[in-house]
C-alpha cells in the first residue's frame, strides 16, 4: 500500500468529468489528512475547483493552438515534487506528459496501448457502464488502500461559489424582476456533442407547457456556439437567453440560485447535481453515454430515456430510429410541476 504525501490528480477533459472527480480529493484527505492534493485541469474548467477545501493547488495545463506544450508542462510539474499521480481518464499525450514529469507513482488504466507509461495499472473497462463514472473514478484510489463505496446520499463535491460571481448574478436577477418567491428553472439544451440530444421541438413544447405558470422563471444557458439554439427557445419576453453571456463561475452561481436544472447529458447538469439542485436529464439508451454511467449523481434527479426499448443501442441506430423523439414533453412538464409544488409547500410550512 502506498501512503501518498503529495499527489496530483489529472483531469484535463470536460466540465462534467472534473465534477465527477472532485470526491477523490475528499477521500484522500479523509484517509491521509496531511497529504497535499493538487489537480491538473484545463483553463476553462478551473472555476469548478475555486476555493475547494480539499484541494491545495490547481494547476493549469499549458497549451497552444490546442496542443499540449510537453516541455513547459513537464518542467512545471517537476517543481512540485509529486510522489504520486492519478491520471483519471488519459490520452496518449497526457500519459506521456506525466511520464516525462518523472512522478514516481503513476496510476492509470491498464487497457490502453500506451499504458506502459503508468507503473500502477487499474484494469477496468468503463465502456461497459457497469457502474457510474464517479464510482469508476473512486476505484483509482485502491492502490492507496482506499476502498470506499460512495452513494448518492453521502457523496461530497464541495463546489464553492465565487462571491464576485454571486453578486453579479444577484444583480442580474434583480434587474430581471426575479424575487425570492419565484421558482427558477434553467434549461440547457446543448451537450457539446457528448451525447444524443432531445430534439429542439421537444424543448419548445416543455417551455410552452411550463410557461403557463408565471411563477416559473425560465433561463436558457449554453455556450456562445449554442446562442442560436437557445434563441429558438426564447418563446416570450419572460424567458432569458443567457447563452454565451456567462463565464463558468457565473453559471455556477446562477445554478446555485436555481430550483431545477433541465438538460441533456452535459457538464452543467453535473454541477447542478453537485450543488444539491433538482435535476432532469435526457439520456439515450446507448451504453457508453447512458444515465447509468453519466447520469447526475444525486438522489434529486429524474431521468427521461426513449420509450423505445432497443437492445445494444448505437448512435447510428438511435439516430435512425429517432429514439430521443419518443420522450414525452408533458411528462417532463409534470415533473417540473411536481418539484415546483414541493418547493412551495416547503416554503409555506417553514
Amino acid at each position: 500500500m502506498i501512503a501518498p504525501k503529495n499527489i496530483l490528480i489529472v483531469r484535463t477533459d470536460r466540465i462534467g468529468d472534473v465534477v465527477l472527480s472532485l470526491p477523490l480529493a475528499e477521500l484522500i484527505k479523509k484517509h491521509y489528512p496531511e497529504c497535499k492534493v493538487s489537480f491538473l485541469v484545463r483553463n476553462y474548467t478551473k472555476d469548478i475547483l475555486f476555493n475547494h477545501s480539499s484541494i491545495d493547488n490547481v494547476l493549469i495545463l499549458n497549451e497552444k493552438n490546442n496542443k499540449i506544450l510537453l516541455g513547459e508542462n513537464a518542467k512545471h510539474l517537476k517543481n512540485f515534487n509529486f510522489d504520486s499521480t492519478i491520471v483519471v481518464y488519459p490520452t496518449f499525450w497526457i500519459a506521456y506528459l506525466i511520464f516525462l514529469s518523472r512522478i514516481p507513482q503513476r496510476i492509470g488504466t491498464g487497457y490502453r496501448w500506451y499504458s506502459f507509461l503508468f507503473n500502477t495499472k487499474i484494469y477496468v473497462h468503463r465502456k461497459y457502464a457497469e457502474k457510474h463514472e464517479l464510482e469508476f473514478n473512486i476505484d483509482l484510489l485502491k492502490p492507496f488502500g482506499i476502498n470506499e463505496q460512495l452513494n448518492e446520499q453521502d457523496v461530497q463535491f464541495n463546489i464553492q461559489i465565487n462571491p464576485t460571481s454571486e453578486q453579479k448574478i444577484k444583480e442580474m436577477l434583480k434587474e430581471s424582476g426575479i424575487n425570492s418567491d419565484d421558482f427558477i428553472a434553467i434549461l440547457h439544451p446543448g451537450s457539446g456533442g457528448s451525447s444524443v440530444n432531445l430534439p429542439i421541438e421537444k424543448f419548445k413544447k416543455i417551455i410552452e407547457l411550463i410557461s403557463k405558470n408565471d411563477k416559473i422563471k425560465i433561463f436558457l444557458t449554453g455556450s456562445k456556439e449554442e446562442t442560436k439554439i437557445c434563441e429558438m427557445l426564447k418563446m416570450n419576453e419572460n424567458i432569458k437567453n443567457l447563452a454565451g453571456k456567462l463565464n463558468l463561475s457565473e453559471l455556477i452561481a446562477l445554478t446555485n440560485m436555481s430550483n431545477i436544472f433541465i438538460s441533456n447529458s452535459t457538464g452543467p447538469l453535473h454541477i447542478a447535481a453537485a450543488l444539491g439542485k433538482n435535476t432532469i436529464g435526457f439520456y439515450p439508451r446507448i451504453l457508453a453515454c447512458s444515465a447509468k454511467r453519466w447520469g447526475p449523481y444525486t438522489n434529486k434527479k429524474k431521468i427521461f430515456e426513449p420509450s423505445i426499448n432497443c437492445e445494444n443501442c448505437t448512435r447510428e441506430q438511435c439516430s435512425k430510429l429517432d429514439c430521443m423523439n419518443s420522450i414525452e414533453p408533458r411528462e417532463v412538464a409534470e415533473e417540473i410541476d411536481r418539484v415546483f409544488n414541493l418547493t412551495f409547500n416547503k416554503r409555506s410550512s417553514s
